[in-house]
């Protein structure tokens, strides 16, 4: 990446890409399987939002094409994980 990216783009991947376990792992605290479900969406929204990030990446053609097309497919797999998993979740909580 440009120099000039360092700072800005490589800073929200790094976010973005800490903030999915990182709300997942504090959803797992708490109390309900509500709050957790919470937590859960926040990480996949999280999740879009580093996606978007990769695909500004491949499309100012920073990196690797091949590895950010890995990068994408290995994030769409978490994110049908997180969804199903919050879908669990949730019906969890229904029938309680």
């Amino acid at each position: 990446m440009p120099d000039n990216e360092r700072y800005n783009l490589i800073d929200q991947i790094n976010r973005s890409s800490c903030s999915v376990p990182s709300n997942i792992a504090e959803g797992s605290g708490k109390n309900t399987n509500k709050h957790f479900a919470e937590f859960l969406a926040v990480s996949i929204s999280s999740s879009f939002e580093l996606e978007t990030q990769l695909l500004i990446c491949e499309r100012r053609n920073y990196g690797s094409q091949e590895k950010l097309q890995v990068c994408l497919q290995l994030l769409s797999e978490v994110q049908r994980m997180i969804f199903s998993f919050r879908e669990y979740i949730l019906e969890t909580e229904k029938a309680s």
